[in-house]
């Protein structure tokens, strides 16, 4: 992956969490939504710390171990996403 490729994904991952917070602040407020906040709040946000993360791995079996951890919580965020 070249520098280029590592940026953009970073980039991406960002945009990600910015969109993910834009969509909530329109959401209704109410109880049941803040839990929803909350969760998609955390996963969308996580997913560029765990991808960072990774990009310090001290090894391969730890680097896979994070980017599985970021992958998931983008699936969490999208399974949340889906719903609203």
């Amino acid at each position: 992956m070249t520098d280029f490729d590592k940026n953009d994904l970073q980039r991406r991952l960002f945009q990600f969490a910015v969109d993910i917070i834009l969509l909530i602040r329109k959401l209704p407020k109410g109880k049941e939504y803040d839990v929803i906040n909350y969760q998609l709040t955390k996963a969308s946000t996580s997913s560029g710390a765990n991808y960072e993360e990774a990009q310090a791995a001290v090894s391969r079996p730890d680097f896979a171990n994070k980017i599985s951890i970021s992958l998931r919580e983008i699936y969490n965020s999208w399974q949340i996403d889906k719903y609203i």
